[in-house]
């Protein structure tokens, strides 16, 4: 993993927020290009700001060096609402899923 993982990951999570780097900069309290300077090399941020960013992001700081399987922000804001399910409701949950991907393998 190098710089260039971290640039080229920050620019997609924050492309799939659909912000943009000024917006995204001015969020985090920085001046206009702060996320600009990260993403052209330039610089990258400090341990406390690469926190901050995860945090702005809606991603823990191992989700954002997963390579292996990004979580989009849809598929974090669903993992995110089962935390607050009844077992009841996961149970019909899960048993959605399971339908739903045996469809497919059958397709």
């Amino acid at each position: 993993m190098d710089e260039k993982f971290i640039r080229d990951r920050l620019s997609r999570l924050r492309e799939e927020k659909q912000v943009s780097e000024r917006k995204m900069s001015l969020d985090l309290g920085h001046s206009t290009s702060y996320i600009r300077s990260i993403t052209s090399g330039r610089s990258l941020p400090s341990m406390g700001e690469f926190l901050y960013i995860c945090e702005y992001l809606n991603i823990t700081p191992m989700e954002f060096f997963n390579e292996e399987k990004a979580t989009t922000l849809l598929q974090q804001k669903a993992i995110d609402s089962i935390y607050s399910m009844s077992e009841e409701d996961l149970m019909l949950l899960t048993g959605f899923i399971d339908r739903l991907n045996a469809s497919r393998r059958q397709k």
